[in-house]
């Protein structure tokens, strides 16, 4: 078994990813922000978490309480309304925290592995089907710009030094323990009976809406795949199906009217006005995905099930 190292670990993605990996018996190690029982740590599959920024320091200090082998790196900016908001901070988080993680590994880790979750912001606007690794997009925010950033150090550190380094670009994850963007928007907007709702955009932008436990489990089989071809190194996570956001918030609506049942279904509408940086569609080309073995267990409507009982018993505690 592995011994692993996860940047971001107390991120929605994150404390997903380090669960499942625990239960695949590895040793999972975390770094980033927020306090942290041990306890509750351990019930999330960190065994060691450290809470501080990703530089040389903290790397280090859990280095040698256990020197991993194998490196997930979440940390970095999350959305791109706040890079819009705050671009010098997105830079620092998602940028420099990543030269300071590749410095420590071409220093002190040379032979461990990275996977760098990126982001399908690096694509942009302009497409209208299925998007393959290779195509040439221009990333649409500063978020997009950082993420692409991120990618470009690890291949400078790969070509350069030889490090081991996998690009995992994910598409739309949601699911428990996801708390921001369009989901959470709309729970936390019935919850206090803040309808019609009125949605941003038009509806019709389309995404590839991935559950986070189907997300863990592909970035797991990415890292333990044998040496990849330089032109296989970056993987899309997304499912090939593209589904507009008037249907998801149709369905979060259904969802949620199924356990009040006893009162009126909102009613919601789209301003019909875009926010900044949000293409109109962004949809996974999955073929190289596909070609590892990996398929996606988790259906939409499940999954949306799934989040809106645990945003229902999160507001009942």
């Amino acid at each position: 078994m592995a011994r692993i190292l996860i940047t971001g670990a107390h991120g929605f993605i994150g404390k997903h990813l380090a669960r499942y990996l625990a239960a695949q018996g590895h040793t999972v190690s975390g770094l980033g922000h927020g306090i942290w029982p041990p306890i509750e740590a351990l019930s999330w599959g960190i065994h060691d978490w450290l809470n501080g920024d990703v530089h040389s320091a903290n790397l280090r200090t859990l280095q040698a309480r256990s020197e991993p082998e194998l490196i997930f790196h979440l940390a970095g900016g999350s959305n791109v309304g706040a890079a819009i908001a705050n671009p010098r901070e997105d830079f620092f988080r998602t940028v420099a925290s990543t030269v300071e993680l590749l410095e420590w590994m071409r220093v002190d880790l040379p032979r461990a592995r990275l996977i760098a979750v990126s982001s399908a912001a690096v694509y942009g606007s302009g497409f209208s089907g299925p998007i393959s690794e290779d195509a040439n997009g221009t990333p649409y925010s500063p978020y997009g710009h950082h993420k692409k950033m991120m990618e470009q150090l690890c291949r400078s550190y790969g070509d350069t030094y030889g490090i081991d380094y996998r690009v995992a670009r994910l598409f739309s994850v949601y699911g428990p323990e996801l708390k921001k963007q369009l989901l959470w928007d709309i729970c936390t907007r019935l919850t206090s009976h803040d309808h019609p709702l009125t949605l941003g955009g038009s509806g019709k932008e389309l995404r590839d809406w991935t559950f986070v436990s189907d997300v863990a489990a592909a970035l797991a089989l990415i890292a333990f795949q044998p040496d990849a071809a330089p032109q296989h190194q970056t993987v899309n996570l997304g499912t090939g199906i593209g589904t507009p956001v008037h249907d998801i918030a149709s369905a979060m609506i259904n969802a949620w009217h199924e356990r009040a049942s006893n009162t009126p279904r909102p009613r919601f509408h789209f301003s019909g006005k875009s926010r900044p940086g949000d293409p109109l569609s962004l949809v996974a080309d999955p073929s190289r995905l596909v070609s590892m073995g990996f398929q996606w267990n988790t259906p939409l409507a499940t999954g949306i099930d799934s989040f809106v009982e645990w945003f229902i018993q999160l507001t009942r505690r």
